[in-house]
């Protein structure tokens, strides 16, 4: 009936939808959910435009990625600069002069590193064993027990003294007054939200909501020559190895009648007393002016059949686990496995559209 069916209606998915149909083949795409757009989903709340599964901010150095996306939506110039808040002390993010100034009166780039380089080897473990000797290695102890200890063991449901070194193989330290978290050359938010591009690459293509490809796997299977599928691959194979382990992150949003809550898109709270990782006011990303907001508090948790799956626990034995799921994978003819739970890699947007038009050149080559 249709030359593909695609399992999954994120960016991925679409993109794939998108890139199929210009190549004149029938597309028919399946989602579990009942919208599109997967977790870059936005929901219009009195003009609000809400991130419904977490902050996301396009931010790509592949100008042929940001001239793709560019096609479906006109991006703004937001730069993602979070702030730290430990027991009401606030701070800068990432680590740069302004933070080490707020932490200890510090003023030109030399006072910084003096310190932080006098604690590394106050506190240096050869060969760390654990998270937190790597952490002091790389930042010394100050920064870590306000800026990375309280938020990585909320994070992992962990003490950070338990948890492998290898989470944290670098930790960005700048000694410049930059507050712009990341270093790409491109980097903003499309006005009017992210469902809108999904919408636009879904444009004239046949979409069911609300189904369960896992359900009836054989009787959709049989309705395409050939599936994308986006879902977690450890499901499809009826987790017949055992199940993958991820982090995952539920939500508590709320509309407050106030302009401005919190004065910053993305405040990250570090300390651990507060349950909560980040509070994200969804309206700083549009530069927004109406007269309420709308904030979302994130609490990360373990994942568990019927949780969405957010985060992959990239150790040694999920690796090891995945790679049995890949090799089934690579012998399925009829099925082609993509996208952050098909390739169990937590991606960035830019690298997820990446994926999908170096498949796309795979399968149209």
């Amino acid at each position: 009936m249709y030359d593909f069916l695609i399992v999954g209606s994120g960016l991925y998915g679409a993109v794939l939808a998108y890139e199929a149909t210009k190549r004149g083949k029938s597309i028919l795409v399946i989602e579990k959910r009942n919208h599109i757009g997967g977790n870059i989903y936005c929901e219009n709340v009195n003009g609000i435009n809400v991130h419904k599964y977490g902050a996301h901010i396009f931010h790509t150095n592949n100008k042929n990625v940001w001239d793709y996306i560019g096609q479906f939506a006109k991006f703004n110039r937001y730069t993602n600069s979070p702030i730290a808040n430990y027991n009401g002390e606030v701070y800068n993010l990432p680590f740069n002069m302004n933070t080490f100034h707020q932490m200890w009166g510090v003023i030109t780039p030399q006072e910084a590193m003096n310190i932080i380089e006098k604690q590394k080897a106050d506190y240096k473990t050869e060969n760390p064993s654990n998270l937190e000797q790597q952490a002091i290695n790389l930042v010394g102890v100050d920064i870590y027990e306000k800026l990375v200890k309280g938020y990585t063991e909320k994070q992992w449901g962990r003490k950070c003294d338990e948890l492998p070194p290898f989470i944290i193989k670098r930790l960005p330290v700048r000694f410049t007054y930059d507050n712009n978290y990341f270093n790409d050359m491109y980097q903003g938010i499309p006005i009017g939200g992210y469902t809108k591009i999904i919408e636009k690459l879904l444009e004239g293509i046949e979409v069911r909501l609300e189904t369960d490809f896992l359900s009836d796997r054989e009787n959709y299977e049989s309705m395409a020559e050939k599936v994308i599928y986006t879902g977690a691959i450890d499901a499809y194979y009826d987790y017949c190895y055992g199940k993958l382990e991820y982090r995952t992150v539920y939500f508590e949003t709320q509309e407050l009648p106030v302009e401005n809550y919190q004065g910053n898109a993305v405040v990250n709270y570090t300390d651990s007393e507060t349950p909560y990782t980040r509070i994200i006011e969804h309206k700083h990303f549009e530069y927004g002016t109406e007269p309420t907001t709308v904030i979302s508090k994130e609490y990360p948790k373990e994942w568990q059949e019927g949780d969405e799956p957010y985060y992959p626990v990239n150790n040694e034995k999920n690796q090891e686990l995945y790679s049995k799921y890949a090799d089934l994978a690579a012998k399925n003819d009829k099925v082609l496995f993509g996208g952050r739970l098909g390739e169990y890699k937590y991606y960035d947007m830019d690298k997820v559209i990446e994926s999908a038009l170096n498949t796309v050149s795979v399968i149209f080559k």
